[in-house]
This record gives C-alpha cells, sequence and structure tokens, in this order.
C-alpha cells in the first residue's frame, strides 16, 4: 500500500465500527470530492463501504474499507481527469461506485478476464462472424423495426428498415427515433427473408444480449410462417453467441448483491448497423486489440 493509505487510529476506529445496511455515518455531500469530509460511508450494491481520508493528506485521497476489511485507496483527480484513480490497479473510473466495485472483484478475475480475452480473439478470427442488431417496437413480444448485420471487417451486410405491423411504444422511440412516419413503405419482414436467409445462414452470429435478438427473429419467423417447423429449420443454420457476458466479464466491476460481474451498456447511437459497429469494436476492446482495450 501507497505511503497515503494510512488512516489515523481514530478515523480507522470510526471505519471499523460496525455499519447499519439501512444507513450511512455520513452521506457523501451533492458537492465535489474536494468538499467531502474525512470519514464517510456509503451503500454499494447493497453493501455499506466505508472511507476514510489518510492522516498525511488534505486531497481528496480516500481508503475503502468494507467490513472491516481493507479494499485500497481512491483518488479523485478533481485537477486532472475528473476520473477516480485506483491505485493499486492502475485503472480509472468516473465513478466512486464503480472504482470500488473494481477493488471488490474475486481472486479468479484475471484467468477468467483472459477467457473472455481469448474468446474475443478466436470470434474476430472467424471468417463466419456476423455480429447482429434489431431494433424493435418495444422490449415486451417486440417486433423488429430495424434490422443489422455487420461481417467481421466492419462491411455492413444488411442495414433495413421494417414494417412492423404494430405500434412502436414510446419508450422504444425515444430510444430509436423510429416512427410509423419513418417505417412508411418499409418491407415487412416476410419480404426482407430473401436478402436475409443466405446473410444469416451458416454464421456465427454475435449480438449483445443475443437472447433478445434471437428471440425478436424467432417470433418474427413464427409470424412469417405459422409453424415451428420451418422456424427451426432457419435458426438452426446459424449459431448465435452472447458477447454482453464476456464485455462485463472484461470489465470487472462485481456486484456483491448479485455475485456476479454488472452489464455494461454498449453505447453508441439506437441504430441497428451503428450498433454492430459499437459491438466490433467492444469485440476489439475485451480483446485487447484496440487502444481503448478494456
Amino acid at each position: 500500500m501507497d505511503r497515503l493509505a494510512h488512516p489515523s487510529p481514530s478515523r480507522l476506529a470510526q471505519a471499523t465500527a460496525p455499519l447499519d445496511r439501512g444507513r450511512t455515518h455520513q452521506p457523501v455531500p451533492s458537492a465535489g470530492p474536494d468538499c467531502w469530509g474525512d470519514v464517510f460511508s456509503r451503500l454499494i450494491d447493497g453493501r455499506p463501504v466505508c472511507f476514510v481520508r489518510p492522516h498525511d493528506t488534505a486531497r481528496p485521497t480516500w481508503v475503502a474499507y468494507e467490513q472491516q476489511r481493507c479494499l485500497g485507496t481512491l483518488h479523485a483527480r478533481t485537477d486532472l481527469d475528473g476520473l477516480w484513480h485506483v491505485q493499486t490497479l492502475g485503472e480509472r473510473h468516473a465513478l466512486l461506485d464503480d472504482a470500488v466495485r473494481a477493488l471488490r472483484r474475486p481472486p479468479a478475475w484475471p484467468h477468467e478476464r483472459d477467457r473472455a480475452r481469448r474468446w474475443a480473439r478466436e470470434v474476430l478470427a472467424d471468417p463466419d462472424l456476423l455480429v447482429v442488431d434489431i431494433q424493435t417496437t418495444g422490449l415486451h413480444n417486440p417486433w423488429a423495426v430495424q434490422i443489422g448485420a455487420v461481417d467481421g471487417t466492419g462491411t455492413v451486410l444488411i442495414d433495413e428498415l421494417v414494417d412492423p405491423q404494430a405500434d412502436i411504444e414510446a419508450a422504444a422511440g425515444a430510444l430509436h427515433g423510429l416512427t410509423a412516419a419513418h417505417l412508411r413503405g418499409a418491407p415487412v419482414f416476410g419480404a426482407l427473408l430473401p436478402r436475409l436467409t443466405p446473410v444469416f445462414s451458416g454464421r456465427r452470429c454475435v449480438a449483445y444480449n443475443a437472447s433478445f435478438d434471437r428471440a425478436v427473429l424467432e417470433r418474427e419467423l413464427l409470424r412469417h410462417h405459422a409453424s415451428r417447423t420451418p422456424v427451426r429449420a432457419w435458426l438452426g443454420r446459424c449459431r448465435w453467441e452472447d458477447a454482453m457476458g464476456p464485455a462485463s466479464v472484461a470489465k470487472g466491476l462485481w456486484s456483491a448483491e448479485h455475485g456476479t460481474y454488472r452489464n455494461q451498456r454498449l453505447g453508441g447511437r439506437y441504430d441497428a448497423a451503428a450498433k454492430c459497429r459499437a459491438l466490433l469494436e467492444n469485440l476489439r476492446q475485451v480483446a485487447g486489440l484496440s487502444h481503448d482495450a478494456i
């Protein structure tokens, strides 16, 4: 531990005192870290964490304690990049809670991260890779309004609007911005099948929350064919893999409440082709092949 991480005995006593899960000793002020006190605590994913400033500094630096266990030292670089620097990990995080989640990682995380990295590199090297994203009418029993697919080089193979023959939920429309007016004249899903089938056939389909995108396709196929046999045959011609899990492992923000790594947003515009390109870049980051490697 670095020389700053030496709380005074009185502050350490405050940190190691039992914490009430229902409240915090001293709520974090709404002002910036430069104005925070020497000792404060807060609940992070349902568990109390106490922060104690080392006695030999007035800078926005605190040692984090959880159940009398020292997690590590955090420093708010308000004078530099505004990020939380985790000294022992050599990482920076925008949120204090995420910095603590990084310190909570289980011992197996390096091996799990390496496994995610190997998976991403294998996926990127696969000539059958197809990155898929589907924008929909909503979250519950949705229909497709836009289908995107790119190959491993980033070439867009599919970027089509779809007439869902159904209303678009307000929450979904607020994300992707598509309305009935935008989709007027767009083909229905069945009319797109002659284009979709050769693109998807034999492919390794990777999506962010793949079960959702695959379920949308399954629902559209069932509406078109009105029989499960051709639906199973069509979906059986391609393999599906989810990129959300490996991306969450690579980021390594541990949720003590759920005992797993927190899912991460993919980011980017809510446009099918743009989401595909964002996922392709995310795969490169997980693989350690990008300047912004996770």
